[in-house]
């Protein structure tokens, strides 16, 4: 403590000590009242305090969050991206492999046996009237 108040507790004794009782008991009420008072006011300073502290983790925490938020948004959009990239190539890819696999089926085509339909009936195979005779062939000199 500093001399100054431990000079002041000493004045307040001495005065305590000569003043009349009816005072003291009044003075004892103002010191209750005070103390009342001063113990209020620093209960609400550390409420005060504690309530300053919790709202700035709270603040902190909010923008903690948001940019953990904001993080998760950019991995889901490139996450996102990427996927559509590989599907865009395998529909490509599905589109060459079809196109590859229609140009195999036009090349077959070709070399197909026929069916039974495409085979000549009997109303179209050639009799042998309607087959030339040596007189009909043209030789090298006519």
């Amino acid at each position: 403590m500093s001399t100054f108040k431990k000079a002041a507790g000493k004045a307040v004794k001495k005065i305590v000590e000569y003043t009349p009782e009816p005072i003291k008991d009044e003075l004892k009420e103002t010191v209750k009242d005070k103390a009342k008072e001063k113990f209020i006011e620093n209960v609400q300073d550390k409420a005060d305090h504690a309530a300053d502290k919790l709202e700035d983790a709270k603040n902190e925490g909010a923008d903690k969050l948001h940019d953990k938020a904001e993080e998760g948004k950019e991995k889901a959009q490139e996450t996102l991206l990427k996927v559509k990239d590989k599907i865009g190539n395998a529909i490509e890819a599905g589109e060459d492999f079809q196109e590859k696999i229609s140009s195999n089926q036009n090349e077959k085509d070709d070399k197909k046996i026929k069916g039974v339909s495409q085979i000549k009936g009997v109303s179209r195979i050639k009799s042998y009237k309607d087959v030339k005779s040596s007189n009909d062939i043209k030789t090298m000199g006519s």
